[in-house]
């Protein structure tokens, strides 16, 4: 019996260059017996592992190769074919198919056709766990997930080149699996629901120059953002200075200061959930110097006074008129983690506090992994070591959690 979520449904496959294409003629068979339609784009990296009369073959379909093939361009052409689909599934995902998704490159017929879709992309990633593991790899597969691209896998075990860990592509069981969840939407788990989600650091002028900071980089607000927005709730990112692109889907309001991130998220509630991720800055200068502080020479340098910034999550978290029914809170400590996270829990009124450890040792500012714990009233919960976008689904899971459980068992003020 033909799955009714994929019969008729139309697949754009785009086949890499890889050892793993060979599980693609796999994943085709079993896509065409679930009634799905299939057209494939195959690299020219691509070719040199399977043909494409085998593609052809299992595909039924024309195989297209080349971004300027003039017979092709004719019969589709890559702007039709890149929208003539339900979904683009990109598999193997090399890392430079990774690379050209995530800077918009377009000097091939897959590229091309990545840059033009308009349809929910997919992809599987296969390379080896050096290429995976490389910051740039890293980067372009959190710049991808950010512009709305899905990703099954990579899994973890023995590759062609003798080495040992993530890398390994999807097996087509997963990739299907995958392949019907996208096309059934993203779960509405948070429609109706509006949640607004602070991110990045704040900057507390000293005067017209410089400023106090710390490193944040905003990515794992600006991840749970695009989280809640898939899971259908509306949107209010409060955003500290980053160097990240505005999510799109969502309200995003830009602030510098405490100060400001407070005003700006009063005027965003009433609210159902305050996702409090911006690293706020605790304290500012008592007062800001009109004209950039010189430096005199024999003499050091002026001392700051400075004074204690709003707190922000405890004035929402304990007020009993602006406080949405879930408040999560973050703390990024360098020690004693989960006895300072029960500490603020309980003295700023949140639900949960995410802990994780800032560290220089640990990677987190700036870096696209996190290990978090969320600690609530029920106890600690750890996570295993995630990218920040899988950190943010999780919570964001846990949110809609929160909201589906009559009971609310980990639900209320924290006191």
């Amino acid at each position: 019996m033909l799955e009714p979520s994929l019969l008729d449904k139309r697949i754009l496959l785009i086949i890499g260059g890889g050892i793993a294409a060979y599980k693609c003629l796999d994943l085709i068979r079993r896509l065409k017996e679930r009634g799905a339609v299939v057209r494939c784009v195959l690299t020219r990296a691509g070719a040199e592992f399977v043909t494409p009369l085998s593609v052809s073959a299992l595909s039924g379909e024309k195989v297209f190769q080349d971004l300027f093939d003039l017979t092709d361009e004719a019969e589709m052409g890559h702007i039709q074919l890149s929208r003539d689909a339900d979904l683009v599934v990109v598999a193997p995902a090399t890392a430079d198919l990774i690379a050209k998704m995530a800077t918009g490159r377009a000097d091939d017929l897959a590229s091309t056709v990545l840059l033009a879709t308009d349809k929910r992309v997919l992809m599987a990633p296969a390379m080896n766990v050096r290429m995976w593991q490389h910051p740039a790899t890293q980067r372009n597969v959190a710049q991808a997930r950010q512009d709305g691209v899905l990703v099954v896998g990579p899994n973890e075990g023995a590759m062609a080149c003798n080495e040992f860990g993530p890398g390994r592509m999807a097996e087509p069981a997963e990739i299907l699996a995958a392949i019907g969840a996208a096309l059934a939407g993203p779960a509405q788990s948070l429609a109706g629901r509006r949640i607004v989600v602070t991110s990045g650091p704040t900057h507390e002028p000293i005067d017209p120059v410089r400023y106090i900071a710390n490193r944040s980089s905003g990515k794992q607000g600006h991840a749970i953002a695009i989280a809640a927005r898939d899971a259908g709730a509306e949107v209010v990112l409060v955003s500290g200075p980053v160097r990240l692109d505005d999510p799109p889907g969502v309200t995003i309001v830009h602030v510098e200061t405490a100060a400001e991130m407070l005003d700006a998220i009063k005027q965003a509630l009433p609210a159902d959930a305050l996702v409090m991720a911006a690293a706020v800055a605790d304290w500012r200068v008592a007062r800001e110097n009109a004209q950039k502080t010189k430096k005199q020479a024999g003499s050091g340098p002026k001392p700051l006074e400075l004074t204690e910034n709003p707190d922000i999550l405890a004035t929402i978290g304990t007020s009993s008129q602006m406080r949405p029914q879930l408040v999560v809170g973050f703390a990024a400590e360098t020690e004693n983690l989960i006895e300072n996270a029960a500490a603020k829990l309980k003295k700023k009124g949140a639900n949960w506090i995410v802990a994780n450890d800032v560290s220089p040792a640990s990677g987190v500012f700036g870096g696209d992994r996190n290990t978090v714990k969320i600690v609530s009233r029920d106890g600690v919960d750890a996570l295993p070591t995630l990218s920040k976008a899988e950190v943010a689904s999780t919570l964001v899971s846990r949110i809609a959690d929160f909201f589906g459980d009559d009971n609310r068992h980990s639900g209320g003020q924290a006191g």
